[in-house]
């Protein structure tokens, strides 16, 4: 979901400047705490037993539904923590890895320039050798008075003394400029050299981040796994005390929440827009696939799965070409596109990203999780998916 501090995503072309990389390390580090926290015990959820006694008795039904519900609101915002932190641990990696081809690129820049000033400074040496020889080829052994007077062509004997003044000059011109070559090359190879320092401290940092991204990975793939069967154990008892299924009791659950997320956007942009007026702006941005490891990029599936899932929200298939360009626009239907500048992230691109663990425990990696959210996001707020196309041609976001 895009915002209206956002413009429309296009593919993020490379080239950041260097980033505080131990910032990004720490943040990653620290945010990876929520997925080595002990597991939820058994009895933090209600049971098939407590449901089982609740039904008949019409409060006790309600005081259960209320028991379920915070259980599936505090498995969610787990869920949260988990896929949040292994998000940000894999931008930390991509950001660390940026910086570690960067410097690499710097150091054989600056290894090569060094090289070519060696080179040329030996150029020039070779040229001082030629024109010392050449004035030892010109001068004579006998005094200057005595090659004045006794010269039987004094015209030759200028000429020849013209020639060393110039000879004399070029040596000097060259060798002044020998040395400065030679302190340019010095200069080179101190920079190549400390280049190649920073490339070697970088390279280990991004392979540091790298490790700790798939460290988080792993966590969140454990926890998305115990907290989603909680997740659908928890719609099954719903849906027994309410009496409908777990499908209808996920959609409609998604669908309040959704709901009460946008009512919070709108209030939240409110409060921007006064902040900001008079000042005018907004930032820009693209995204770009650094969702981090582990996720299922696959834009025909997605696709598909979206256009089977339409009916249930009441449309017909002829909306699925407008749900087809919003998202192609927005995301180009990449389960890992994130917004390096806004944060906004998925297929539906949810700001803040967090927002899709509504859908499920597995939204940072889970395409069909991702597209629940959005099309559930996209009833409540357009009504249609040709309604929210329509605000995305107008405006440039949806």
């Amino acid at each position: 979901m895009s915002d209206p501090t956002r413009t429309t995503a296009v593919p993020l072309r490379r080239g950041r400047a260097v980033r505080p990389l131990a910032a990004f390390l720490t943040a990653a580090a620290l945010l990876a705490g929520p997925l080595l926290a002990t597991p939820a015990r058994a009895d933090d959820y209600p049971s098939w037993q407590d449901v089982q006694n609740a039904q008949g008795d019409e409060q006790a039904t309600q005081d259960q539904i209320s028991k379920v519900g915070d259980a599936l609101a505090s498995t969610q915002q787990k869920a949260a923590e988990a896929s949040t932190a292994a998000l940000k641990a894999g931008q930390a990696a991509a950001a660390a890895r940026a910086d570690a081809d960067a410097a690499t690129a710097r150091a054989d820049q600056l290894t090569a320039q060094a090289e070519a000033a060696v080179q040329t400074a030996q150029q020039t040496h070779e040229r001082v050798g030629t024109v010392i020889a050449g004035r030892e080829r010109t001068e004579t052994s006998s005094p200057l008075p005595v090659r004045l007077f006794t010269a039987a062509h004094p015209d030759q004997l200028l000429t020849r003394l013209g020639v060393m003044q110039r000879l004399d000059a070029t040596w000097a011109s060259l060798s002044a400029r020998a040395l400065a070559e030679e302190a340019v090359a010095a200069s080179l190879r101190d920079q190549a050299q400390t280049a190649r320092a920073e490339r070697d401290r970088l390279a280990a940092a991004a392979e540091q981040a790298a490790q700790q991204a798939q460290a988080a990975a792993d966590a969140e793939a454990a926890a998305a796994q115990d907290l989603q069967g909680h997740i659908t154990t928890l719609y099954a008892q719903l849906a027994a005390l309410k009496n409908t299924t777990a499908d209808v009791e996920r959609r409609y659950r998604i669908g309040q929440q959704v709901a009460e997320q946008a009512r919070e956007q709108a209030a939240a942009a409110e409060a921007a827009a006064a902040a900001a007026a008079g000042s005018g702006g907004g930032s820009g941005g693209g995204w770009d696939g650094l969702g981090g490891d582990g996720v299922n990029v696959d834009p025909a599936g997605a696709q598909a799965y979206a256009a089977g899932q339409l009916g249930n929200y009441g449309w017909g298939q002829d909306q699925f070409p407008c749900l087809y360009r919003l998202w192609m626009q927005e995301s180009s239907w990449r389960a890992d596109a994130l917004n390096p500048d806004s944060g906004a992230y998925g297929i539906p691109q949810a700001l803040p990203a967090d927002k899709l663990a509504a859908a499920g425990a597995d939204w940072r990696t889970n395409g069909d999780t991702q597209i629940d959210w959005g099309l559930s996001y996209i009833q409540g707020r357009y009504g249609s998916p040709c309604g929210a196309w329509a605000h995305e041609v107008a405006n440039n976001w949806y």
